[in-house]
């Protein structure tokens, strides 16, 4: 009989070897790799397979929409595509101390106030800790079931005596330890094993899973990439400590639309939903200062308005220094090359600062025209019209390019009062529906003509 191959596995990032060695090739740790105890035996697999069938069938046929339950937190349910789905495992990440304990045990204490069996259970934390942040929140009264535990056996073995949940909450997948893996707690087969068995109980009991998960120092989510395909739902927890709004973002959803966003504030009282972030995004916005403007954005299917600022500053050095927040810094320096040779604006002596105000991070490329014209106003001194919303694509010889959901775009901005749109030539569907009432489109072919139009409009001010 031929002997079974074996494999190592680093159990810290998951590289697979042929043969053991001292360091891994994959993360540079000592004495990291451990025979992989589920090895690949295909004589195993086709001794399990007789007497089974697999039958196809065609792509045509009825398809039922999953059902979905509200949490009762319209921000939550709107990342998730309207509700959570039974049997399905949601796996929600953040830095820490950014809130994702919180919203979760209130997303489960509404959920619990509606009739439903609802466990939080939490490796990280006792249940006296749990019950006072309850207080706080004023959840007191919810009917939630908390418990305290870091054995897989015991979470597990629990979880088949609970029929009736309709939603389990793990705080965190990380500290989860089962104890026929010979590997630390928090180690990449560690994470994968534990969230195997937890999501397979969830598959088969039909209750709603819902992991926390650690993220590592660069915002990446802690643990094996697996993870995050093992499971139906990815969500962001996104912010800054230092500043009052948390953006829950869809990065992966098996039942939904993905980049959808929902809107929070920290508060003393818990996260507080935000139905119009648009307003709050521009509530402190003066639009008499230079170097800022308004960009129209969608964040999924919402359209939402914000600020973007920039600030030049002479250096005595060669080269000027680029500090973006909020923004890409690779496409702030191609913005910059373009605006040099082509429009012949020459900030290579400058340190550039740009910041999104609000703490939203833009990832779509519809934001280089406002972010060019925030420059542009920085470099010259003028502000922009305080009443336009700027929205486009700029191209390396200098061409605006139009961007997708023009008429969203422009909606949002008529209902926050806002009377013209700086977009790309020919970015409004000819023969779709006309702007709405009150916007005035001013489009432009060429950064040169933004410039020579935001030159215009000063002259017409002095005058």
């Amino acid at each position: 009989m031929a002997r079974q191959a074996q494999r190592y596995i680093c159990a810290e990032c998951g590289a697979v070897s042929a043969k053991w060695v001292g360091r891994c090739d994959g993360c540079g740790g000592w004495n990291t790799l451990a025979v992989d105890s589920a090895a690949f035996d295909p004589a195993r697999i086709r001794h399990r397979s007789r007497g089974y069938e697999l039958d196809f069938v065609g792509l045509s046929g009825v398809a039922e929409l999953p059902s979905r339950m509200s949490l009762g937190i319209a921000e939550f349910d709107r990342v998730l595509g309207g509700g959570i789905v039974a049997a399905s495992a949601i796996l929600v990440g953040g830095d820490p101390g950014i809130g994702k304990s919180t919203l979760l045990l209130q997303a489960a204490a509404k959920l619990a106030r509606t009739g439903n069996r609802v466990l939080y259970i939490s490796g990280e934390e006792s249940v006296s800790q749990i019950r006072l942040r309850a207080q706080r929140l004023g959840l007191s009264d919810a009917p939630v079931g908390l418990a305290s535990a870091t054995a897989l056996s015991e979470i597990v073995a629990a979880l088949e005596r609970e029929r009736d949940a309709v939603l389990i909450v793990i705080d965190s997948i990380q500290t989860i330890w089962d104890d026929t893996v010979e590997s630390a707690p928090g180690s990449v087969t560690q994470v994968r094993a534990n969230a195997f068995a937890l999501i397979q109980s969830a598959k088969s009991r039909g209750y709603a899973l819902m992991l926390v998960g650690h993220v590592t120092k660069d915002g990446m989510l802690a643990g094996p990439r697996v993870l995050e395909h093992m499971v139906d739902v990815v969500l962001h927890f996104e912010g800054d400590r230092g500043h009052q709004f948390r953006i829950l973002r869809g990065a992966k959803n098996r039942f939904g639309a993905t980049d959808e966003i929902g809107v929070f504030a920290m508060t003393g009282e818990g996260l507080v939903e935000i139905a119009n972030p648009s307003a709050l995004f521009l509530a402190e916005r003066h639009g008499n200062v230079a170097g800022s403007a308004v960009y129209a954005g969608l964040e999924g299917s919402r359209p939402v308005l914000m600020e973007v600022q920039a600030l030049l500053s002479a250096t005595g050095t060669g080269s000027g220094r680029r500090s973006v927040v909020g923004w890409d810094a690779g496409r702030l320096n191609m913005l910059l090359a373009v605006l040099d040779a082509r429009c012949g604006l020459k900030l290579g002596g400058h340190d550039v600062y740009l910041n999104v105000a609000g703490g939203l991070r833009i990832a779509e490329p519809a934001a280089d025209l406002a972010i060019a014209a925030a420059l542009i106003s920085a470099s010259s001194g003028v502000p922009t019209d305080p009443g336009m919303v700027f929205f486009g694509e700029i191209g390396l010889s200098g061409e605006l390019r139009p961007v997708a959901q023009t008429e969203l775009r422009l909606k949002e901005a008529a209902k926050l009062g806002f009377h013209s749109a700086g977009v790309p030539r020919g970015a409004p569907n000819r023969n779709g529906p006309p702007p709405p009432e009150g916007i005035t489109l001013a489009e432009f072919g060429h950064l040169k003509d933004l410039i020579v139009a935001m030159v215009s409009y000063d002259a017409g001010k002095e005058e």
